[in-house]
């Protein structure tokens, strides 16, 4: 007998229905259903229930969605609070019933109510998300390097600028790490923060139970003063040519810099390790330095590129006065949102010194998508492009030329996790 929707209950989860959350989230990921004790260890030392929503039929849970807090670099260095969805599922015997819509309408609400600014989440799936007002507001680029093509000077062993490349352990990661990431996240739009748990999972403290675990090899670029500039942490494979040659790869898993002397160090050492054929790039920004950074850029290939981070914005006001702008001048527009969370119309005021963003009566010269906002408030699309797709709608000629002169970035917003 199949349920109607509304006797489906959607509703925060209780600590006791943990385990039964979690079997749904597995079998809405076509994992196997089973939990683990260490599974439900592990995920109950982190799951805040009343941010953890399911969808009931009776008791058992049929769908499932998690929300933590987060902070969101905006452009200029600024970080604003936002609502970071993911754990997102519904099973397939209840799909098609709104289950998602009843989820993601509480979460929002609950966030607006909180005073986060946007909500963010990584989509699996391109279609899903538009609908609830999100856009990709980032995107990552993944290259293959073909050492040997590089042009790189094979006895390289150290930076020539008086620095150096250190291997280092997990234990040193975790004490160097974290800071260096923070100096990143305030000059990176699109960057999130890291928690004590991120460093944790990523240095083997704590093993994913659904996942294998490798150490990586730890590199660490110190600038001549003994400065630590840059981290990278890689994994290499075994391989071999049927001449017995070693033809190995060399997969990096992160790699963060905060001056381009520590990001070229350490690209050209992992370049540089004897036995290692490629270099696999990890996601990297779009407009990264890496195929540059190489005598011959064409060594590098790119072998992925896509959106990743998607922003919906809730708080127009604070998130246009949040960035900051390059350009000076003033754009009315106005959101249109069906869920009623950030819709009205908008004058901005934009210097280099600072924005103010209010409400207003006067006539719009811009008309978009709370959706659109969001691709255009990272800097990283054009409202010119838009216009020509019927995404955004000019009332006055010109106009998306003005909102292109003010949102867009120099360089391109980044965002170098998933969650």
């Amino acid at each position: 007998m199949t349920s109607h929707p509304q006797d489906l209950a959607v509703r925060p989860i209780t600590e006791p229905e943990i385990p039964d959350w979690i079997r749904a989230l597995n079998t809405g990921f076509l994992r196997t259903p089973s939990v683990s004790d260490e599974e439900l260890t592990d995920r109950t030392s982190y799951i805040d229930p009343p941010r953890t929503l399911g969808a009931f039929d009776g008791t058992r849970c049929v769908a499932t969605f998690r929300s933590f807090p987060q902070e969101l670099t905006a452009v200029g260095g600024r970080p604003v609070p936002a609502d970071a969805i993911t754990n997102v599922t519904v099973t397939t015997t209840h799909r098609r019933r709104g289950l998602l819509t009843r989820l993601m309408a509480q979460d929002l609400a609950a966030a607006k109510e909180r005073g986060d600014v946007v909500a963010t989440l990584i989509a699996a799936e391109y279609r899903i998300y538009g609908r609830y007002g999100f856009g990709p507001a980032t995107s990552m680029t993944q290259w293959e390097i073909d050492v040997a093509r590089a042009g790189l000077d094979p006895r390289w062993s150290a930076p020539e600028d008086g620095g150096r490349i250190d291997l280092v352990d997990g234990e040193d990661v975790r004490k160097l790490g974290p800071e260096l990431h923070e100096q990143l996240r305030r000059t990176q739009p699109g960057a999130i923060n890291r928690d004590d748990r991120w460093w944790q999972v990523n240095t083997g403290v704590v093993l994913l139970t659904r996942a294998s675990w490798t150490e990586p090899f730890y590199a660490v670029y110190r600038a001549a003063d003994g400065e630590v500039q840059g981290l990278a942490a890689y994994v290499c494979d075994d391989t071999w040519s049927d001449a017995k040659q070693p033809l190995d790869t060399a997969t990096v898993k992160g790699l963060i810099a905060t001056t381009p002397a520590a990001e070229r160090a350490l690209w050209h050492h992992l370049c540089s390790i004897d036995w290692v054929a490629k270099v696999k790039s990890g996601w990297r920004a779009p407009d990264d330095l890496l195929p540059l950074l190489l005598p011959d850029p064409r060594a590098a290939t790119i072998t992925t590129q896509a959106d990743w981070l998607w922003v919906r914005v809730l708080d127009v006001v604070r998130a246009m006065e949040a960035r900051s702008y390059e350009g000076e001048g003033t754009l009315v527009f106005e959101v249109l949102d069906g869920a009623g969370l950030a819709g009205g119309r908008y004058r901005l005021d934009a210097s280099a010194q600072g924005a103010s963003c209010t409400p207003t009566t006067e006539s719009a010269e811009l008309t978009l998508d709370v959706r659109e906002l969001a691709t255009l408030w990272l800097g990283d699309e054009s409202a010119v492009r838009l216009a020509a797709l019927g995404r955004v709608r000019e009332e006055r000629a010109g106009a998306a030329r003005v909102a292109d002169a003010l949102l867009r970035t120099s360089r391109r917003p980044w965002c170098p996790d998933i969650f």
